[in-house]
């Protein structure tokens, strides 16, 4: 697991930069899964290396779970578009953030506001979805060791790169 992860299609890695929808699971030992939604994503090194921020106080399970087991799957998808792709991970860290992480978070917030806007949805409902208490917030790095196309249709499960 020691090579960098290819180039990821276009698309995906521009959906990602977007800053769309983006769901973290992990599992305890005996396997029971544990799931978050992160309020905000940085994208590094054409998706090498990727950034989840999240509410610590909400994800407590699932953190526990990412520092025991060391195990971490991701899950961006666009909401206007269903275009989804998934990443798992073994070489995951969890740090405090720092303040050049906040222009990520607001560009996530923006972004979510206008892909709820585009099914429908009032902006206001992006605050609700990612609000966190101040100062809550923890950042978990990660590098992909695989990435799958999850976009729903005849190439969904298909795994686009791994090592």
């Amino acid at each position: 697991m020691d090579k960098p992860l290819p180039p990821l299609k276009p698309e995906f890695l521009a959906m990602m930069a977007k800053g769309v929808s983006l769901m973290l699971c992990s599992c305890d030992p005996a396997l029971t899964p544990s799931v978050m939604r992160a309020v905000g994503s940085r994208i590094e090194d054409e998706g090498r290396r990727i950034t989840a921020y999240l509410g610590r106080a909400q994800a407590a399970q699932l953190l526990a779970d990412i520092a025991s087991s060391g195990r971490l799957a991701a899950v961006f998808s666009q909401p206007s578009t269903h275009l989804t792709v998934q990443f798992k991970s073994r070489r995951v860290r969890i740090r405090e953030t720092r303040a050049d992480d906040t222009p990520h978070l607001e560009r996530y917030l923006r972004s979510m506001e206008e892909e709820v806007a585009a099914v429908g949805f009032a902006p206001v409902c992006a605050h609700a979805l990612l609000a966190h208490a101040p100062g809550d917030l923890v950042a978990v790095e990660f590098e992909p060791d695989e990435a799958y196309d999850q976009t729903p249709g005849p190439q969904a499960g298909r795994q686009v790169s791994a090592h």
